[in-house]
């Protein structure tokens, strides 16, 4: 029986922030492996300066991905071993390296992994919202259009919800969630983990964005946001939301039945009251 000697791809976490969460298993396998392959070279060069590794860089992200794939299957079939980075946390999490994974063991190369630090567990460690069930979007589209359709898919979601947001465009992301969930539904946004301005603000999502406004210091930084899963006894809004809010004003005093839409995440106060006002007036 002809028994292959292929190399290991290894996929191995590296620290979000402090250095002193790389774990000693990670600087082994980086000091041993043939080549590191690395989302951004000059990066990551300066991490491994920090523990003494002189291991070979080569780049790999998500513009030459395909390109170097059959170049690193290659290797790895020669019987090289490979480690792949990126440029903080766990590979493949919001970040390139799933063509050459899939392609490792489509190849029969074995993969194996070398946890370590990575946001999104860090952030819902800390949030303080339930974590035995979550559901982690990575980064909302940058158009308008298509993050709302994202979150308007995910306004009766149960599960803790939790997003990777880039600082320009947190408070857009805010708003729009407020628009969906409501303005009381319950949020963490954790902020720069552990770095030196860590911050872990929890708020309702109206509160946390006057906060974001107030303090531009909070729209800086590497972003976490979790928003509380919709409660079971939520009323399925989907586009009847104007419906409901036409019927809580014929039947409730205007400031009830506008107080009573927030609770039940029909948008955002104002936003409502205004459209109360209007409803009252015609009726």
């Amino acid at each position: 029986m002809k028994i292959n000697h292929f190399g290991i791809l290894y996929i191995v976490a590296t620290p979000i922030g402090n250095l002193e969460d790389i774990t000693f298993r990670a600087v082994r396998v980086l000091k041993e492996v043939d080549l590191i392959a690395a989302e951004d070279t000059r990066h990551s060069r300066s991490l491994l300066q920090q523990f003494g590794i002189s291991t070979p860089l080569l780049a790999l992200h998500e513009h030459n991905e395909q390109g170097i794939l059959q170049k690193l299957i290659t290797k790895l079939q020669a019987g090289e071993s490979i480690a792949l980075i990126s440029d903080a946390g766990t590979p493949l999490l919001s970040d390139p390296g799933y063509a050459f994974v899939k392609a490792a063991h489509f190849a029969g190369i074995t993969v194996s992994p070398v946890p370590g630090a990575s946001a999104l567990i860090a952030a819902l460690s800390v949030a303080g919202l339930p974590t035995d069930r979550f559901c982690f979007e990575g980064f909302l589209s940058a158009k308008k259009s298509e993050r709302k359709q994202q979150l308007e898919a995910l306004r009766q979601e149960t599960r803790t919800l939790v997003f990777y947001e880039a600082p320009h465009r947190i408070i857009d992301t805010i708003e729009e969630m407020i628009n969906i969930f409501g303005e009381t539904r319950q949020c963490v946004l954790a902020r720069e983990l552990t770095k030196l301005y860590e911050t872990v603000l929890t708020k309702p999502l109206g509160e946390l964005l006057n906060l974001l406004n107030k303090d531009l210091n909070q729209q800086r930084g590497e972003m976490v946001i979790l928003v509380k899963g919709a409660e079971l006894n939520q009323i399925p809004l989907g586009d009847d939301r104007d419906n409901i809010l036409a019927i809580l004003v014929a039947n409730l005093p205007l400031k009830q039945a506008v107080e009573l839409a927030v609770k039940l995440s029909l948008g955002r106060k104002n936003e409502l009251y205004q459209k109360a006002l209007k409803l009252n007036q015609s009726n």
